[in-house]
């Protein structure tokens, strides 16, 4: 029986604490701080785990310097205090970067105000990052030829923080968090609506894999759906101040457009921030930021040109990029929360990505609205704080639940690295260490790969081509990372569909060991459902996140 299997028994025979429903950001760090202070904590999910909202970021994790023109101080002040804390709790995941401005000639602020503003921004952070710097045309020129540089009046330099792994992968850490410290998660099981029940929420569950419905009982029930919070409250009868409204964001990702380990920031043609983003031997453009009326978004080829439009217009390449370029797009709903009746156009064009907690305390419920990954920490501590005013008892109510392990076993797993060479099976075309990425992204789980890899080099061997993932990671995700797809692997346990063309994974020579790993007979099934056109997809719906 899989994990994910034995999980689903327990999910329908014990009774909990707190259920979450939603297994996004949000929700993740709910399950995880709950579970991490003592909570018998359930999770479920309608679909993967991050695989709505939360697998559509930039990968940045910033303090929100665009909310400084509408004044909006306290969320940012807010906000750079939540990615310096990112930064010092997960120091190998969440890193500093410098973002590369140039500003166009007659743009409606000055360079020299909008560097100002940097100088702000950078005391508001507690001068956590590097100082800002204010750039000559010359000086741009020189350090960073892609940009072209004839249409501006200079720039200026500043820092946030970037992912060094996918959006994705970072929520996962969090559910493995939550499932270290007691709590029984599973993907693919669909809240049908929950009724209050003798002082107890009654959750009719379904597994969407094989329809097997069944009913989950507890105490508390935190509403973490994402985008479809909405959707649930009206299936459990919950009526809300705070509701959402959409903004439909597209990334582009796209060959490598410069060498340098850097955020190029524009203005788009309609003045919004536009970014060029590395990702290893890629770039991710964009975003685009429309209106639209449904969580259920596409990208349409008035998005993909109007961020190729922007990048061949701001940049001085060699070869303008074209749709053929496109390796793989991003495309999702920033939830934007709303009081009341929602706004009208301009009201949404100010609208932050903040997020709200509304609780109803007499029927031990909780909506989480809106927010932003680099908020995450403080959303598990207050949804932890709710929930223990609730009469739960969170038996260990001051655990840190979150970050990477302590110092010292990292040193340790460095040194067990180092006797066994590890590096040495550090495939040629890595941007990184064998070493340091086994760290960043099992932790301490990194001990038992080593162990692998003893009784087997082979288990060191690269298995997808054009990928750095070897076998003993795909033995490790088949144990401990509930896939049921092989999106799910492919997609957010891993980034490769975001940087190998789907062409070159087809017919990659490792993938079809890969889905024996991870799926045993069925691997063929799970091939031919990932190549099988999307109009055959099913879409997501309630209960995802």
């Amino acid at each position: 029986m899989t994990l994910r299997q034995s999980n689903i028994e327990r999910l329908d025979q014990a009774r909990f604490d707190v259920l979450v429903i939603g297994g996004g950001i949000n929700g993740a760090v709910s399950a995880a701080a709950l579970s991490g202070k003592g909570a018998k904590v359930a999770l479920i999910d309608r679909g993967d785990w991050a695989g709505f909202t939360s697998q559509q970021s930039s990968n940045l994790a910033w303090g929100g310097i665009k909310y400084m023109e509408t004044h909006d101080f306290l969320l940012v002040r807010k906000l750079c205090l939540s990615r310096n804390h990112l930064i010092r709790s997960f120091p190998s995941i969440v890193q500093e970067i410098r973002f590369y401005t140039g500003v166009p000639k007659g743009f409606r602020h000055s360079r020299l105000k909008l560097w100002a503003g940097a100088w702000l921004y950078w005391i508001m952070g507690t001068g956590f990052t590097r100082p800002p710097r204010l750039l000559s045309r010359e000086t741009m020129r020189r350090e960073e030829g892609v940009l072209d540089v004839e249409r501006t009046v200079g720039g200026f330099e500043y820092s946030d923080a970037y992912l060094h792994d996918n959006d994705s992968r970072f929520v996962f850490k969090f559910i493995r968090s939550a499932l270290n410290n007691g709590c029984i998660a599973a993907n693919y099981v669909a809240s049908q609506g929950a009724r209050r029940e003798h002082g107890m929420w009654v959750t009719r569950a379904c597994d969407v894999t094989n329809g097997r419905v069944f009913e989950i009982r507890s105490r508390a029930l935190v509403n973490a759906a994402g985008p479809f919070v909405d959707d649930h409250n009206a299936l459990t009868g919950q009526k809300t101040d705070h509701h959402h409204v959409f903004s439909k964001g597209v990334h582009l990702i796209v060959d490598k457009l410069t060498a340098h380990k850097r955020v190029l920031t524009l203005f788009a043609s309609d003045g919004r921030l536009f970014f060029v983003i590395p990702m290893g031997a890629r770039t991710c453009i964009g975003t685009t930021d429309t209106r639209v009326d449904s969580p259920c978004t596409e990208v349409t080829d008035a998005d993909r040109d109007f961020i190729l439009a922007n990048v061949n217009d701001k940049l001085s390449l060699s070869t303008p990029l074209t749709r053929r370029d496109i390796i793989a797009e991003r495309c999702g709903v920033r939830p934007l929360v709303v009081r009341g009746a929602a706004g009208g156009e301009r009201d949404f064009l100010q609208l932050s990505r903040k997020h709200v907690i509304e609780v109803n305390g007499a029927d031990a419920h909780i909506s989480i609205f809106g927010g932003k990954l680099t908020d995450c920490i403080n959303v598990g501590d207050e949804v932890s704080a709710h929930v223990a005013e609730m009469g739960v008892n969170l038996r260990y109510p001051d655990h840190r639940w979150y970050g990477e392990p302590p110092e010292e076993s990292r040193k340790e797993f460095e040194h067990q690295a180092a006797l066994m060479d590890l590096d040495a099976y550090t495939a040629a075309e890595s941007s990184e260490r064998l070493t340091q990425r086994l760290w960043r992204r099992y932790g301490a789980g990194a001990f038992g790969l080593l162990e692998d890899i003893r009784r087997d080099p082979r288990q060191a061997e690269v298995l997808i081509k054009a990928t750095e993932y070897i076998r003993c990671e795909l033995q490790e995700t088949a144990r401990r990372e509930m896939v049921v797809k092989l999106e799910d692997f492919l997609r957010r346990r891993s980034k490769i569909a975001l940087v190998v063309r789907q062409e070159d994974i087809r017919v990659s020579p490792g993938l079809l060991e890969a889905c024996t790993i991870l799926f045993g007979d069925r691997a063929q099934e799970k091939l031919d459902e990932y190549f099988a056109p999307v109009a055959d997809i099913e879409p997501p719906t309630v209960g995802s996140a």
